[in-house]
């Protein structure tokens, strides 16, 4: 990133410098007349704070491909011809690569990470000048004609376009990413294509703002983060000046690991011009040109190595060994190549005894086991067992439960064996006489006592309503020998023919079926009638006569039988 703040440098020769800026980076650029070898002269301060030229003779970034994430790299450019392969366009906005403004910031960062200079000497050279460059572009400078038409566009529309961005550079193997560039929020999108890009051991960096002296952040503790610099795996780098001092500029947060110079840098623009930049962006090239260094000699470094290797090797490190201005001090590229190697060294190292002569023979020594362990056959056995007693114990559940439901629905009158007719009260029976032709005192019929007979017993359904109703009848009065009853009859129906005893256990009706004790049969006076249907409910109930009261009306003395059918009234 790159900070507001404009400023003018005067070079003795001249070259012309002019200003400009990227999204979410501000330029501090100065128009000054200088020739090449003057712009190389005013590099090398920054070559030496990295300390680029003693990691020269080790390694120059040959093999490695970095890819820059920013505007669009020019690649017909003097200190990069040969050196950039061009990439897609996910700005969404349709500038043309010829228009003068295109690529400006993104060849401004492609310069320092992998100019190689020109005509033997001349030009910028950047800290691994023997590297390649991905261009891949994702958002306009703001001298694009374009910038307005990308200013309305969401944010999370340009998060996907970076994240896509991301995926395509490790699709096509780069070793390096970096992305001088900032939003105010995290994607999930983003967070994703981070990890594909960890996975596939590629080293991430980006600049950790230029929010250190806004107005809106004097009075806070720390600077806004600023993302992918603040996303877990990927470098943060701040910027110092020349001095080797905190880049006013520079945000002060967590996510700062590391320090690069980022105050009036000189680079290589779009139009083949030299310009002085200041931000933490030209500090995150500049570091990004220190990973393709090490990732050059060490290619199977993972990025988390790589890191650590430019981290602990850092000069000028701040009291205490950190701080969120600067991070653990600023970058030193010998250093982390020396790093890098110990680290290097150290993961492929075979220190210590050999298994064998340690642990009394190794495996081999170990005696087999004294039970044989359980194979896949057992296991097949004993799951087929466990299957046949659930499929067991389920049948057996059913059919109890089928068993208790057909008890239930039987009914009560015929739960049991066949149950005797009911008798009258005083032992006189629905046709005159005694029950069994005993004693009118209730002998037994059947072995069975009248009172162990009630009328509940006999369940509705099962029960033969009368032959005849009383509405067609005509009978309202008329008891079983044509007498005139001083009993109102229940429900229309004569009570000498609605007894309980109806109903038998075998389904058929006594008003058919049985005979009184004088032979005749047990059909209604009115006989003759034609049938009708029961008028009673289906909770009907036998009608029990008084106490001691002939159906006639007469009242039976203990002793005398109830007058029978025979007896004139």
């Amino acid at each position: 990133m790159l900070s507001g703040r404009a400023a003018r440098l005067r070079l003795p020769l001249g070259c012309l410098l002019a200003m400009t800026s990227a999204i979410a980076v501000a330029a501090v650029t100065v128009a000054v007349p200088a020739s090449a070898d003057s712009v190389r002269n005013a590099q090398q301060w920054v070559l030496n704070a990295v300390n680029a030229p003693a990691a020269w003779p080790v390694s120059q970034g040959r093999g490695v491909l970095v890819a820059v994430i920013d505007s669009g790299v020019q690649p017909n450019v003097s200190d990069l011809a040969g050196s950039v392969m061009t990439g897609p366009d996910y700005s969404g906005v349709s500038t043309k690569p010829t228009d003068p403004s295109w690529g400006m910031h993104g060849t401004w960062m492609a310069s320092l990470i992998a100019g190689h200079g020109h005509n033997g000497g001349d030009g910028i050279s950047g800290v691994a000048p023997q590297a390649r460059v991905l261009s891949i572009r994702v958002l306009p400078d703001k001298k694009d004609p374009a910038y307005a038409q990308y200013r309305r566009e969401s944010a999370s529309r340009g998060q996907r376009a970076l994240a896509r961005a991301i995926r395509y550079a490790v699709a096509h193997r780069a070793g390096v990413i970096s992305m001088s560039l900032g939003y105010g929020a995290s994607s999930r999108a983003v967070r994703s294509a981070l990890q594909v890009a960890l996975e596939h051991q590629v080293v991430v960096i980006a600049s950790s703002g230029n929010s250190g002296n806004s107005s809106s952040d004097r009075g806070r503790a720390h600077a806004p983060y600023s993302f992918p610099a603040d996303y877990p795996g990927v470098l943060g780098v701040a910027a110092v000046d020349q001095a080797g001092n905190p880049a006013s500029f520079s945000s002060a947060n967590l996510s700062v690991q590391v320090a690069a110079p980022g105050v009036q840098v000189p680079a290589q623009g779009a139009d083949g011009q030299y310009w002085l930049v200041s931000g933490t962006s030209p500090a995150c090239a500049l570091t990004s040109g220190v990973a393709a260094l090490i990732k050059s000699e060490y290619p199977h470094l993972s990025p988390a190595l790589v890191i650590r290797a430019i981290t602990s090797s850092a000069q000028h490190s701040p009291p205490g060994g950190y701080d969120d201005r600067v991070g653990f001090g600023t970058v030193d590229a010998a250093a982390a190549l020396t790093a890098a190697a110990y680290l290097a060294g150290h993961r492929h190292a075979s220190h210590g005894l050999r298994p064998a002569s340690h642990f009394g023979g190794g495996p081999a020594a170990i005696p087999p086991p004294p039970v044989r362990t359980r194979g896949p056959g057992q296991l097949v056995l004993f799951c087929l067992l466990a299957a046949g007693c659930l499929a067991m114990a389920m049948t057996a559940a059913s059919r109890l439960f089928r068993a208790r439901a057909r008890g239930a629905a039987i009914p009560a009158g015929l739960a049991g064996p066949p149950e005797p007719a009911a008798v009258w009260p005083g032992g006189v029976t629905p046709g005159g006489g005694s029950p069994g032709g005993d004693s009118p005192g209730g002998a037994r019929r059947n072995g069975v006592t009248p009172d162990r007979v009630t009328p509940d017993r006999v369940t509705p359904d099962r029960v033969t309503p009368d032959r005849v109703t009383p509405d067609r009848a005509g009978l309202s009065d008329a008891g079983p020998d044509g007498a005139t009853s001083d009993r109102p009859c229940l429900n229309g129906v004569i009570p000498d023919q609605a007894t309980a005893d109806q109903a038998t256990t075998d389904g058929i009706s006594t008003d058919e079926n049985r005979r009184d004790s004088n032979g005749r049969s047990g059909a209604t006076p009115n006989s003759g009638a034609p049938p009708g249907r029961h008028a009673a409910s289906r909770d009907w109930r036998a009608a029990i006569w008084p106490r001691n009261r002939a159906p006639g009306g007469e009242r039976a003395e203990p002793g005398q039988p109830p007058p029978g059918p025979g007896d004139g009234q």
